[in-house]
């Protein structure tokens, strides 16, 4: 690619507005829909944008602009190869600005989509999530020869800022996966402390007992402790009033 890097006011302000998107906590699929969308705004010749992740052992469509964006995703998914498909299997972004010229490295893709879409221009670039290809960005025109190497130049900037989008969104997930662990092994440990003052058992023997609870009442570990903490509070707060009484 040539050094034809988006640099005017307008570009910067989107990139801006995108960051405070991802950092103000948005969730992970308003994110990805922000991608797209300005995909078309700071893409020459872009008029139609996808992101296609990798989960487990299937590629799924996590945001698109429109309903032909998606069909050339699910085509590309049938067939099993395309802009995208490509570029999470390979090292290279792909990059086909004519589909109608009859040398598209992807013929089954081509044949369906100009059958069935008005896409006539493609581009393809690689998702990384700590250093693995997690997906793919799909950039889609329907004129050809409309997203030329400027385009892809353009794509490329807006591709690395999806990948430090995923990053974010993943941290932001860990980081509240980690909250909700503590905050539930602090409700479990209450549990375990009250149950040894209460019923003078050890601590292993009173997880023991909310571990059998949990089992018999088909409930997890977390909610049975927070039920026992709930259920010693209001008893200390009913012998507090009667004794006030």
């Amino acid at each position: 690619m040539s050094e034809h890097l988006p640099a005017d006011q307008g570009t910067r302000d989107v990139f801006v507005r995108l960051s405070a998107l991802i950092y103000a906590g948005a969730d992970e699929a308003d994110v990805y829909q922000a991608i797209v969308d300005a995909a078309r705004r700071l893409v020459d010749g872009c008029e139609r944008a996808s992101i296609m992740l990798k989960r487990r052992d299937r590629f799924v469509t996590a945001a698109s602009t429109d309903d032909i964006a998606r069909l050339a995703d699910q085509i590309e998914r049938e067939v099993r190869e395309g802009p995208c498909y490509d570029a999470v299997l390979d090292e290279a972004y792909q990059h086909d600005t004519d589909l109608t010229s009859g040398t598209s490295p992807w013929p089954r893709f081509t044949e369906r989509v100009l059958a069935e879409t008005p896409v006539r221009s493609a581009i393809g670039y690689r998702l990384f999530l700590d250093g693995d290809k997690v997906g793919a960005l799909n950039l889609f025109a329907d004129e050809p020869g409309a997203l030329t190497e400027r385009s892809a130049d353009q794509g490329a900037v807006l591709a690395s800022f999806a990948s430090v989008a995923l990053m974010a969104v993943r941290a932001r997930e860990e980081a509240a996966t980690l909250r909700l662990g503590l905050q539930s092994n602090r409700e479990i440990g209450k549990a375990v402390g009250l149950l040894m003052a209460a019923h003078h058992m050890g601590s292993e023997q009173a997880f023991g007992v909310l571990r059998r609870t949990s089992q018999e009442l088909n409930m997890k570990l977390t909610q049975v402790a927070e039920e026992v903490v709930r259920g010693q509070e209001q008893q200390f707060g009913s012998t507090s009033s009667d004794g006030q009484g």
